[in-house]
């Protein structure tokens, strides 16, 4: 067990670690910020790309029955690589929290100390609830209240992740100074409407297949599920719509400033500093 943990434990700080190193050098003009982000935002991407893959796969997999078909990939792929991910990016977000006000020059963000952590947990509390819920309540789930049954539900699960490469690519592109280019309108595009497809309307859709499978109109389903799972969906959706919103508002102000702003020159690369820390992973 603690060979196959390894995998993730390993690869994901890894990564970042190379990210770090090998960035500076191309990048000379960054910031510390700007690399931990930017490496933050790139295992990200690597990290939700992995987990779209193994939900398409078990997904096409346990399609004929949806609650008895199994499929390895389901239960694995949490333990090896969905959990030490989970707990790396904990750590990942804090260091860019930490780089991005040490760069701003505030005085308690010389060296790391309890006050940075607390100021960190209280900036992303949202975010870092997230992530221990799903290390708390996915990993007991996916692993001992199944009863070897739902693999499809948890290949949908990895489907949520399809939004985080186009979230990461915003980001990354706006440091580049591409903010205006049409590729970075048409990734805002897809942000918003893979993060709809796969973060909200996902979860009924989940309940549509559940109700399919036991003949059963989609209305009823809540009726027929226990209250755990009822309440269990609720908690992972309800933070996804509330980031949704978020990123439709900030795509209807950036909207609005263009249709008001005339044009400019184009800007020179800007820091991440100045921008909003990370929305969702």
């Amino acid at each position: 067990m603690l060979q196959v943990l390894a995998c993730g434990v390993v690869v994901f700080p890894g990564l970042f670690f190379v990210f770090r190193k090998v960035l500076p050098s191309i990048f000379k003009q960054w910031t510390d910020a700007d690399v931990v982000l930017v490496s933050e935002r790139l295992v990200s991407s690597i990290h939700a790309i992995m987990a779209t893959t193994a939900g398409v796969i078990v997904v096409l997999a346990c399609s004929g029955d949806v609650m008895t078909d199994r499929y390895w990939l389901a239960t694995y792929f949490v333990i090896w690589y969905g959990v030490p991910y989970m707990a790396y990016d904990i750590y990942a977000m804090y260091l860019s929290h930490y780089y991005r006000f040490r760069v701003k020059g505030h005085k308690e963000y010389k060296e790391h100390s309890l006050t940075t952590v607390n100021s960190f947990v209280r900036r992303e509390f949202l975010l870092v609830l997230h992530h221990i819920a799903l290390l708390t309540i996915l990993l007991p789930v996916t692993l001992f209240f199944r009863r070897d049954q739902g693999d499809y539900f948890i290949g949908c699960l990895f489907l949520t992740e399809l939004s985080t490469p186009f979230v990461s690519l915003g980001k990354i592109l706006i440091q580049l100074g591409l903010q205006d280019c049409w590729i970075h309108k048409a990734n805002g595009g897809m942000v918003l409407l893979s993060f709809f497809l796969c973060r909200i309307a996902l979860f009924p859709y989940m309940y549509w297949v559940y109700g399919r499978h036991y003949g059963i109109p989609v209305y009823g389903v809540p009726f027929h599920l226990t209250l755990s799972v009822n309440l269990g969906s609720l908690c992972i959706l309800a933070p996804q719509v509330y980031w949704f919103v978020l990123l439709c508002r900030k795509g209807w102000r950036l909207y609005q400033r263009q249709c008001h702003s005339s044009p400019l020159p184009p800007p020179s690369p800007p820091s991440l500093t100045d921008n909003q820390p990370k929305g969702n992973d």
